[in-house]
């Protein structure tokens, strides 16, 4: 049984109500439980274990120090593509934004790998809108073989492929596969996918399973807060982490907790999650998932950053750019415009190739950044903290 078939049947709406209906009491007793229930995670995310959140606060960076120790795994998105075939309401790479868009070549993902490298880093995740026809299979093993031998870890964040075409990617090197189901409420994700393949909900929600059956080592999921309630998109993504780890047992499974944030389209979040109930929210993924990592992305603020460190963040990004050539401007003299998969390139001297502040490419990034800091400014604040900043914990010669 798939996923899709498992998550068909689970009672998700009661479990909402019941977690807004749990009381003081049930919290308290919840919170001194181990080895907890679906309906267990849905008392800890309840308003009434918000106010239980110092307890839950010191019982989580417990468990995150036993099992991870005191580390904070660091890694950069390197956008390689903008191009998108997809109308998705909330996200600025959607078919229909008129941004300005760009494909690097393999030698201009080297330049931005490059620059991210000499910065410290040696974990990347590519990522890239879902274009065949910009962004093909060969194209996407070409970028990781042409980074394997210097960078240990290549993770990917792309249009969701059949297990026959992630089997090249993997022996090319990539070794992680991170999928957003985006939002695991069926009406929301029908009303803001309005075009493209992704439009298709199951395909997307068993697209870890495919990675998986590719030989990906690490499985990164979540859902995108701010349009289906966030208790259900909470549970369900506790159902789903659930599920991998009971049938895809030999990859590590990892849980982000993007919020949405500005883009192009001026998409305005449905639903709000406050800065507490997603500090609440991470302690219980801890305390629901001691062994799984928790990811924490440059989406929030620095001071927000620093506060849910130790609740039991263990991995990081920094330094981050959303937009491709985002690092070192490599691809910004191929800047367009893309009407139905045909380029339009843009008037000479246009006002769309005046440089932007702080920017050294003119690409529309993915989303705004919400903490603009360096990596070595996140790393010496990681020390502060009295953690250690990880660049680099995996190699594949340890399989050899």
């Amino acid at each position: 049984m798939s996923f899709v078939a498992e998550f068909n049947s689970l009672p998700l709406d009661a479990l909402v109500k019941r977690s807004v209906a749990t009381s003081s009491v049930t919290a308290r007793e919840t919170l001194g439980k181990s080895n907890l229930s679906l309906a267990d995670f849905a008392a800890l995310i309840s308003p009434a274990a918000g106010e239980l959140l110092e307890s839950m606060g010191r019982k989580s960076h417990a468990m995150t120090q036993q099992r991870f120790g005191k580390t904070i795994r660091l890694f950069a998105p390197l956008y390689v593509s903008n191009e998108c075939v997809n109308n998705c309401s909330y996200c600025g790479f959607s078919r229909d934004n008129p941004i300005l868009r760009v494909t690097l070549s393999l030698d201009e993902v080297r330049r931005e790998a490059e620059s991210l490298k000499q910065q410290g880093f040696r974990n990347v995740l590519l990522v890239a809108g879902e274009h065949p026809k910009f962004v093909s299979n060969n194209y996407l093993r070409d970028c990781i073989a042409a980074l394997h031998a210097d960078w240990p870890s290549v993770s990917l964040e792309v249009g969701p492929m059949e297990t026959e075409e992630y089997i090249p990617l993997v022996a090319a090197g990539a070794d992680g596969l991170v999928v957003y189901q985006e939002t695991y409420d069926r009406a929301v994700y029908a009303e803001m996918h309005t075009a493209g393949p992704k439009r298709n909900f199951d395909w997307r929600l068993e697209t870890p399973e495919r990675g998986y059956a590719a030989g990906f080592r690490r499985l990164g999921i979540a859902p995108l807060y701010g349009l289906a309630d966030w208790r259900f998109e909470a549970l369900s993504l506790a159902a789903h982490a659930d599920y991998l780890l009971r049938n895809c047992w030999k990859a590590q499974v990892t849980i982000s907790l993007p919020r949405l944030r500005p883009c192009a389209g001026e998409f305005e979040p449905l639903t709000h999650i406050t800065d507490r109930e997603l500090a609440q929210l991470i302690c219980a993924y801890r305390l629901m998932f001691p062994d799984v990592g928790i990811v924490l992305s440059t989406r929030e603020t620095p001071k927000l950053r620093d506060g849910l460190i130790p609740l039991g963040v263990t991995m990081m990004s920094a330094g981050a750019r959303t937009e491709p050539g985002g690092y070192t401007g490599a691809g910004k003299e191929k800047i367009h415009h893309t009407e139905r998969g045909i380029i339009k390139e843009l008037a000479s001297g246009a006002s769309e190739w005046a440089p932007q502040e702080n920017r050294p490419t003119n690409a529309t990034g993915q989303f705004n950044i919400g903490d603009e800091r360096t990596p070595q400014e996140v790393a010496q604040l990681i020390r502060r903290l009295g953690y250690e900043p990880v660049w680099k914990d995996w190699d594949a010669a340890l399989t050899i």
